[in-house]
């Protein structure tokens, strides 16, 4: 396998440590004064689900994670397993709900995301930063109360509650940001 420095890590980048596949959540260097400088970064444990801050000094190499993405196709939940399949060769993959973490509240019957695959391991999915919803239920349109942005909770196709601004209604369709949970836009 191949080396990085440790300043080539970067989010969504995975590494090998110790043994275990790693994914780069968030990525921070630090320069301090005269003495050499830091890499912190938050990673998650692509086998556990784990997520836990490592530092490297600068000028440290990593061994690069041998991962593949594969186009997949959300089909359904079983218990705490959820079922992808692979729309070219129709093979299945099943992830357990602690693997996949918050990334289970986005998902829907069909949703096409990338499957990270080590060997013949499904270890995790990459969501499209941002989705597409309807909402089903919502609270009434408040009227006044128009000087600042004002939001009421509506829980979307798939269960998903979020926050969206009083216009809304029930059967409009918005956009989600699947890195924060938080609404972008209405779709017309």
């Amino acid at each position: 396998m191949s080396q990085l420095n440790a300043s080539e890590l970067r989010a969504g980048i995975v590494f090998v440590e110790d043994g275990n596949l790693w994914q780069v959540i968030t990525y921070e260097h630090n320069k301090m004064g005269r003495g050499s400088g830091s890499i912190k970064v938050k990673a998650k444990n692509l086998r556990s689900g784990a997520i836990t801050e490592k530092a490297f000094i600068t000028g440290a190499r990593v061994e690069e994670g041998d991962v593949e993405k594969k186009k997949a196709q959300f089909l359904y939940i079983e218990g705490e397993t959820y079922n992808f399949m692979d729309p070219v060769s129709f093979e299945q993959f099943t992830i357990s709900k602690q693997i996949l973490g918050d990334n289970a509240k986005f998902l829907y019957e069909g949703l096409e995301v990338s499957l990270i695959v080590f060997g013949e391991e499904a270890l995790g999915i990459e969501l499209p930063n941002n989705l597409t919803y309807e909402i089903t239920d919502t609270g009434p349109e408040e009227k006044g109360n128009t000087v600042s942005n004002v939001y009421k909770e509506a829980t979307l196709s798939n269960g998903l509650v979020v926050k969206v601004p009083m216009f809304m209604h029930n059967g409009d369709k918005l956009k989600v940001d699947t890195r924060t949970g938080e609404y972008v836009e209405r779709v017309k």
